[in-house]
């Protein structure tokens, strides 16, 4: 048992060793854990791991039980506890120092797989922008055609507001010449009143004076 957890420990300080530094065996080791994460080889290492930790505890709970037979029996410790206790204490250590590896290894693996996706986007934004950089020429070709079509609307622009402002003239001159003529057609409609009172009064003693003829003409026949 100590010996199998010793074999363990010193193959994963390997393989930490190898994640840490860039060697022809990191991809190889990388591939690995990626294909022992995939299907059943997660669950198959949460057993693994549950058992030794389990495992663990039964030790530490055995050192324990030794350590309470110490304090309870007043007389010498027996070699054989000793013994027992050295064992379980390696164990426990053992055992603790393989899952504690494990986890770093796990880590280590995640970060590993984050940075090389990173660096891949990383790649594929750096070839987007060279790509964009290989375009600037049409765009800045579109951008003077923009420019150039933008100056000449603003030049009709300005025509359209000069010709508006010499038909605003004419309109304002239109409305003063209605204005100026409404005016004189009101003073020649009172005018007009005037001499239409004036014909009926003439007409008014012209009828007064035919009647005072007729009247002095009966006076001279009788």
């Amino acid at each position: 048992m100590i010996q199998l957890l010793f074999m363990v420990i010193f193959s994963e300080m390997a393989v930490i060793m190898v994640l840490s530094f860039k060697t022809p065996f990191r991809k190889l080791v990388i591939m690995g854990l990626d294909r022992l994460k995939r299907g059943r080889g997660p669950v198959v290492v949460k057993t693994v791991a549950g058992t030794v930790f389990v495992v663990m505890v039964s030790s530490v709970y055995s050192m324990m039980e030794i350590q309470k037979r110490w304090v309870d029996d007043d007389g010498p410790v027996s070699s054989t506890d000793q013994v027992l206790l050295v064992r379980y204490l390696l164990e426990a250590t053992l055992m603790g120092a393989t899952i504690f590896l494990a986890l770093m290894i796990d880590r280590l693996h995640h970060y590993i797989r984050e940075l090389r996706i990173r660096r891949k986007t990383m790649d594929a934004v750096k070839k987007q922008g060279q790509g964009s950089d290989d375009k600037k020429p049409d765009g800045f070709d579109k951008v003077k055609s923009l420019e150039e079509e933008v100056m000449t609307l603003r030049e009709k622009l300005k025509q359209l507001e000069s010709d508006i402002e010499a038909k605003t003239k004419q309109i304002n001159a239109a409305e003063v010449n209605t204005v100026a003529l409404r005016k004189q057609s009101e003073g020649l409609l009172l005018e007009y009143d005037r001499l239409l009172e004036e014909n009926e009064s003439l007409r008014g003693q012209l009828q007064s004076l035919d009647r005072k003829l007729s009247r002095s003409d009966s006076k001279k026949n009788l």
